[in-house]
């Protein structure tokens, strides 16, 4: 089954993107996008971006949509990857790379520094954690990055890296979303 999801700001303002139906993917819900991206509104344009458990594409998309000058979306479910592939063709997004591997593989991997990094794992799995430990491992981070996380409501997120600083957070229905900015 298809789904659709509006892109609220940007040059692909209200352009759809779709997604696929797979377990464990909601996109983050269009209010918590416009928050997120109103708390980035400086940090986006010419910036560099990694979405992981990038799902339906919305925060990776809409960065892009609002001037990233790259985007690096990795996924592993062969399917998302597809529609996430099917997304960049129908808007012309040549600073989008689709990567389709486990987001930790990734990390384990050879390092690219990034601005931006969307961390949106699948609820109930307890990543979020460790995808911020990961990061902080290699030198995925360039100096004063913004990290976004949004876990379950109910997740603690106890042991991250020392370094970052809360900026922001909120919570909507059973999301909490956080924005931590890297202090060294």
């Amino acid at each position: 089954m298809q789904n659709k999801l509006r892109i609220i700001g940007g040059q692909w303002c209200s352009r759809n993107i779709t997604f696929t139906d797979a377990p464990g993917l909601r996109p983050t819900p269009g209010r918590v996008r416009e928050t997120l991206f109103n708390w980035l509104q400086y940090d986006i344009l010419g910036r560099t971006c990694l979405d992981l458990y990038a799902g339906s594409g919305a925060l990776g998309f809409e960065a892009a949509s609002r001037g990233a000058k790259s985007v690096v979306q990795v996924e592993s479910n062969p399917q998302v990857c597809q529609a996430l592939k099917q997304n960049v063709v129908a808007l012309s997004a040549h600073q989008v790379k689709i990567v389709q591997m486990d987001a930790q593989r990734f990390l384990a991997g050879d390092t690219e520094a990034f601005d931006v990094v969307f961390i949106d794992p699948p609820f109930a799995k307890n990543m979020a954690v460790e995808t911020c430990q990961l990061l902080e491992e290699k030198p995925w981070l360039n100096p004063r990055a913004k990290i976004y996380v949004e876990t379950e409501r109910t997740l603690k997120l106890e042991g991250l890296p020392e370094n970052w600083q809360q900026l922001k957070h909120k919570t909507a229905g059973e999301v909490a979303y956080h924005l931590f900015e890297r202090t060294r």
